[in-house]
């Protein structure tokens, strides 16, 4: 009982004592022993009322010297342990009165509230923070409370504390720091593999397979990927010839076997990809054919005659048509990127207010550049988009031949003109070879020649073409086309006022022998020059192929490639006639005079050795024949002879006068005549 009395008393004297800590509402202070900091705090002696409305605790360390205070204060402090947690409890402003008598209580009762704090701690995981920093504070994991027996725990989770801590505590710049450093170790990974795969790349050497390796592998299907493979390593080697090659192997066998290849890979004729690669280099015959199995965007042409682009670009977007403004060379063309309905069908379509046209065929027409009131001919019209480029230009004035050779393809055409309001276009079906003799009174001031061709540009809209064509087709529309494009040149009026005589020549093929071959060829048969075409976009032509040399000039002439411009292979050449005279006839004509001068000169040679060998009593009975002659002659035979020599003079017929008919003096109507 007297310990009891003791403990009673104890807790009087720490209120009254002026070290004693105020009590608020909302805190709980605990006071740790000497020596033990930062160590878990047993809850035995936490009364059990004074427990539920507590609403934030703090660890307080307490020094030696309030502990040796407190414990003199109280009379039985010796039954307690030396090193015992004690805990100021501060709740509300009901609960300060009965703190004292609380402590009174026995040891039984302490343990009924230890039971009944863990039950309420368990329910109340609220917020450590009532205040606006609670976003940004964390609360430490040693603030945690654990009963005083659990004190072989606390070692071992002391080190997942301190990491846990060591975490939170580090800076933002730190963990930058470390992504940054790990990142950089994985790159320097990666490009060590980079670069070994590279050096082996480099060092080894390609093996190209031989003849008979290639006739044992004829039946087996070579899967893309391994022709790829094959395509690749090739590519290397040439680009590396003298390191890379393998000794005794020249370069024509590479770039043929690199043929065979590409040709198996993309479903080309081998004599095909042989020639591109005449062309251009080997990386970039494989980037043109390519290129060339891919698809070119949609573009349509805005018809001006009708509507504008930007009102066209309006009402297309209003039927969920994405598109874009062609180029910026372009004015009225539009590219189609998405589109929900189709282009061909819609009230636009059919109202006129464009023509799907693909990008390279509005070319040749910028490179005419009619103008209004001129009399221009087009000498393959079907399907009528170029006439139709032509007649939006000249503002449906002026005339519009448009002539094709196959009547059935000017279907198309008039119903194109009469769907797109274009009135000022005749069509025609002729061959173009004889125009000129159709036309010679009446002859054009601009011609537009898009020549029949091998369609060799045009791929990715007739795959048939890396099949069906041979290079054998390939010179037989190649001398077609030189036979028109000097018709064309016949045809065109040199001393046209407005243009000078002008035409355009276009194909929609890649091939030197159907493109610069033919100008150079029009320029040796007629008196024409090449004048620039006025776009700024596209390749100059080749003025050297293999062993042929052709006219500086041909640089003037614009290529354009699926790989490089995105459009369809194209080829365009401006030309300017300069007069009718054709350079071929002068020199026959200059070459057979001489001829006849010679001739002449060696009869007179052979005479004059005659004359020489006669006598002189020849010569003398030849001249008395003659004035014998003459004399037996009469003046009448003589008049006779001067006048048929007066006759065969050609003079214009002298109009005999007609007789006037009597008339009467007073009267000037003729008298009439008596019946017999």
């Amino acid at each position: 009982m007297g310990a009891r009395k003791g403990r009673s008393k104890s807790p009087g004297k720490r209120n009254s004592s002026p070290k004693s800590t105020p009590r608020k509402d909302t805190d709980e202070a605990v006071a740790v022993s000497k020596g033990d900091k930062k160590k878990k705090v047993s809850k035995e002696n936490l009364p059990a009322k004074n427990r539920k409305p507590i609403k934030k605790k703090e660890i307080v360390e307490e020094s030696s010297e309030s502990e040796n205070e407190s414990r003199q204060s109280s009379d039985d402090s010796s039954e307690e342990p030396p090193k015992k947690l004690k805990t100021i409890v501060h709740g509300d402003s009901d609960s300060e009165d009965d703190g004292s008598s609380e402590n009174n209580d026995s040891d039984s009762e302490n343990e009924d509230s230890d039971s009944d704090e863990s039950d309420n701690a368990k329910k109340k995981k609220g917020k450590l923070f009532s205040d606006e920093n609670a976003k940004w504070l964390k609360p430490k994991k040693t603030a945690k409370l654990l009963s005083s027996d659990d004190e072989s725990d606390d070692s071992n989770e002391g080190g997942l504390e301190d990491d846990s801590e060591s975490e939170d505590d580090e800076m933002e710049v730190e963990k930058q720091s470390r992504l940054l450093d790990a990142r950089k170790q994985e790159e320097d990974e990666e490009a060590e593999e980079e670069f070994r795969e590279t050096v082996s790349k480099h060092t080894a050497i390609y093996h190209l397979p031989t003849k008979e390796e290639l006739e044992l592998d004829v039946d087996r299907v070579v899967p893309p990927s391994e022709l790829k493979s094959h395509i690749n390593s090739i590519l290397e080697v040439l680009a590396e010839f003298k390191e890379r090659r393998e000794p005794g192997r020249a370069r024509s066998e590479y770039i043929d076997q690199l043929g065979l290849f590409i040709a198996e890979l993309y479903g080309y004729l081998p004599e095909l990809v042989a020639y591109f690669l005449t062309m251009f280099s080997p990386a970039e015959t494989l980037e043109f054919i390519d290129y060339s199995d891919k698809p070119r965007p949609m573009v349509i042409r805005t018809n001006t005659l009708k509507t504008r682009r930007k009102d066209l670009a309006l009402a297309l977007m209003k039927r969920g048509v994405t598109l874009d403004p062609l180029a910026s060379w372009s004015k009225v063309g539009l590219k189609i990127i998405e589109s929900t309905v189709p282009i061909g069908a819609t009230p636009e379509y059919l109202s006129g207010h464009y023509m799907l046209q693909s990008a390279a065929s509005m070319c040749p027409v910028l490179a005419l550049s009619p103008q209004p009131n001129e009399r221009v001919l087009d000498m393959s019209a079907a399907p009528g988009g170029k006439t139709s480029y032509i007649a939006q230009l000249m503002r449906n004035t002026g005339v519009v031949f448009a002539n094709d050779l196959r009547p059935d393809r000017q279907k198309a055409t008039v119903a194109n003109m009469h769907r797109l309001g274009v009135k000022n276009v005749i069509t025609c079906c002729y061959d173009g070879r004889k125009l000129p003799k159709l036309f010679q009174h009446y002859k054009f001031d601009r011609i537009l020649l898009d020549a029949p061709c091998s369609g060799l540009g045009v791929i990715s809209r007739d795959p048939s073409c890396k099949v069906q064509r041979t290079i054998t087709d390939v010179n037989k529309t190649a001398h077609l086309q030189k036979e028109l494009l000097l018709a064309a040149i016949d045809t065109l009026n040199h001393k046209s006022k407005s243009s000078g005589g002008v035409m355009v020549y276009s194909t929609c093929s890649v091939s030197v022998a159907e493109n610069e071959e033919v100008v150079n060829y029009a320029l040796q048969k007629r008196d024409i020059k090449i004048i620039d075409t006025g776009l700024d976009f596209g390749r100059p032509g080749f003025t050297r192929y293999q062993q042929k040399r052709f006219h500086p000039s041909v640089a003037l002439t614009r290529r354009f490639y699926p790989h490089v411009h995105n459009l369809d292979g194209f080829y365009v050449c401006k030309i300017q006639k300069l007069s009718d005279k054709i350079p071929g006839q002068k020199k026959e004509i200059e070459g057979s005079e001489p001829s006849a001068k010679t001739e002449e000169v060696d009869e007179a040679s052979k005479a004059k050795k005659e004359a020489r060998q006669d006598s002189g009593k020849k010569r003398q009975e030849v001249n008395k024949q003659k004035r014998g002659k003459k004399r037996k002659g009469t003046r009448d035979d003589s008049n006779i002879s001067k006048k048929k020599k007066a006759e065969k003079v050609s003079l214009p017929p002298k109009q005999q006068k007609q007789k006037s008919k009597k008339l009467n003096a007073k009267m000037t109507k003729p008298r009439r005549r008596k019946a017999d």
